[in-house]
């Protein structure tokens, strides 16, 4: 790679906009080293699974915009609803004050989770903020009813909770991105995820132990998102579940990832028939249109917090939770979970997805090909090159962005037949292209 700095770099894009060359000099990109990277790809538009450059070329998005644009890009029922909530109330603050949208939304969010008591619903505007949020609410539970000692979470190897301080420090603390953050962040328990014999006894055995320090025990169901595309399947929720009713500890689902048909349930809990005794949810529930997420709570847990002494009340308050616009777009995503097939259509994505991605597991430095829902993954030996990996996808007229030693694709439920099949021929060509590269072919 050249060792100019990202500013002095232009777009692999017949024209750059002037609004591109103006601006990016003042921009610092996620997840980037700027100096090393190749510069972001300038968008015009999007519609369905179809991102538009500025120079008019297209790109297929097998992203679906962080995971989140379950619906595709643009879908006209959520266009409308946000466009009306716009012109009655785009905003209003959430202390002393409420708004149609904001409980509508929570009512219905409460019914997608019954059977069960998770009936209290926190607004935020972001899948971290509402795990922060679940972390406070498993402290402070037990320090309003006098067990303040119970101060320490259970978590995963391999999982992601997100990037904020609290998030990062119930993420894999060695191999993840916030591996720098070690001196900063409370050290909580990390244990290997309970998927074998050997590690069950020794999560158990911790639980035994320390139970009347731990608060709380966090996973991502189903699927650790981007600490790996790694699957568990129900058997290590169950077990979490009699677990933590064993010694009386709170479990806490991060479905933020896994939430709203991803893995082919609506709720990835729901495949093994438990409940958490607080939820997190976020990406997909405005359709990738808004910033929305939400930290749902067992009765047992507000319970908790219900008191006569204002210090035992919860005290966190985002400026923008419950925005009207995005809970507009929320309600609206769930208007189509409603009338549109969109559970079948994962189904449908998920066969081909195991169908399409079956050609990679004989290549060379390919470790895995797994599929989830419409999650697929091939995970390879190592990448020795990410950006250089990124950018054949791209040659390829496709965005895909792999991460760590993973290539995936999460598209949009909507995706059509022909997308999705380009999607994993792509796949399918440059690793066999790189692959050969590797073995001097």
């Amino acid at each position: 790679m050249s060792g100019n700095t990202s500013k002095n770099k232009q777009p692999a894009q017949a024209s750059v906009p002037a609004w591109y060359e103006a601006g990016l000099p003042h921009v610092w990109l996620p997840y980037t080293q700027m100096k090393t990277a190749s510069p972001p790809l300038a968008v015009q538009s999007t519609r369905g699974s179809r991102i538009v450059l500025a120079d008019g070329s297209e790109l297929i998005d097998g992203m679906a915009s962080w995971w989140s644009a379950c619906h595709g890009y643009n879908h006209p029922h959520i266009r409308a609803a946000i466009e009306r909530q716009l012109g009655a109330m785009p905003h209003v603050m959430f202390g002393g004050l409420v708004h149609e949208q904001a409980l509508t939304l929570a009512q219905r969010l409460v019914g997608l989770c019954a059977p069960g008591d998770l009936d209290r619903v926190f607004f935020s505007e972001s899948g971290s903020v509402a795990v922060e949020v679940a972390l406070k609410m498993a402290v402070q539970y037990w320090r309003n009813s006098g067990r303040a000692k119970r101060s320490r979470i259970v978590c995963f190897r391999g999982a992601y909770h997100g990037d904020t301080t609290g998030a990062m420090a119930v993420s894999d603390p060695e191999d993840s991105m916030h591996a720098a953050f070690r001196g900063l962040l409370p050290q909580q328990v990390v244990l290997d995820l309970p998927t074998t014999e050997a590690s069950a006894a020794a999560f158990d055995r911790v639980l035994a132990e320390s139970a009347d320090e731990i608060a709380a025990i966090i996973v991502e169901p189903l699927v650790q998102g981007a600490g790996g595309m790694r699957f568990h399947d129900v058997a290590v929720l169950r077990s979490l579940r009699a677990a933590a009713d064993r010694h009386d500890v709170l479990l806490i689902f991060d479905e933020i990832f896994t939430g709203f048909g991803r893995t082919g349930s609506l709720f990835a809990f729901q495949a093994a028939g438990v409940m958490p005794d607080i939820l997190t949810i976020g990406k997909a529930l405005t359709g990738g249109t808004l910033p929305l997420a939400a930290t749902l709570a067992r009765r047992r847990v507000f319970d908790g917090f219900w008191s006569d002494d204002p210090a035992h009340a919860l005290m966190h308050g985002p400026t923008f939770m419950a925005n009207a616009l995005a809970c507009a777009a929320a309600n609206a995503s769930l208007d189509l979970f409603e009338r549109e097939p969109r559970l079948d259509q994962v189904a449908k994505i998920s066969r081909a997805l195991a169908k399409g991605l079956e050609p990679c597991r004989p290549l060379r430095g390919v470790k895995d090909v797994r599929v989830r829902g419409a999650i697929g993954v091939v995970e390879l030996q190592r990448i020795e090159n990410l950006n250089a990996l990124r950018q054949r996808f791209i040659a390829e007229g496709v965005f895909i962005r792999p991460f760590g030693s993973v290539v995936y694709l999460t598209p949009a439920f909507t995706i059509a037949g022909p997308e999705l099949a380009k999607l994993q021929d792509a796949i399918n060509a440059v690793l066999a292209e790189f692959a050969g590269v590797r073995s001097g072919q």
